[in-house]
């Protein structure tokens, strides 16, 4: 559903209410000084803050797909078989054999995607915070 030009501003206004942008200005502050700390460029960091404060504005929801891939890497870190364990089997074996190999392909390029945000994020939420 689109939301209207009314709806949005409404939103706006709720968020400069509830100090949403004073919250978010102190916790950039304080990435900003944690990275310093560890080393992580702080460029990098508020584009990656930027695009988080971003997608939470926009209500975007968390992908699934990810958050499965996140948890494998972080319990058992990236293994041969990511493919094998990402796949539904019970879709998988439903398929004919030319959908099964158009359906691996396409869960590898996702899982390619989830690898590579994963790496991005995990510099600035996981590692540097151990």
């Amino acid at each position: 559903m689109e939301k209207t030009l009314k709806s949005l501003a409404k939103e706006a206004k709720m968020r400069m209410k509830k100090g949403f942008w004073k919250q978010c200005e102190e916790e950039l502050s304080s990435e900003r000084s944690h990275a310093r700390e560890q080393g992580i460029n702080e460029s990098k960091m508020e584009r990656y803050f930027q695009a988080k404060v971003g997608a939470q504005i926009k209500g975007e929801t968390p992908d699934e797909f990810y958050l499965r891939v996140k948890e494998l890497l972080l319990r058992e870190g990236e293994v041969s078989d990511a493919i094998g364990r990402l796949t539904d089997m019970e879709y998988f074996l439903s398929l004919t054999y030319e959908e099964r190999q158009r359906y691996t392909l396409e869960l590898s390029e996702k899982y390619l995607r989830a690898l590579e945000r994963f790496k991005r994020e995990y510099e600035f939420e996981i590692k540097g915070r151990k």
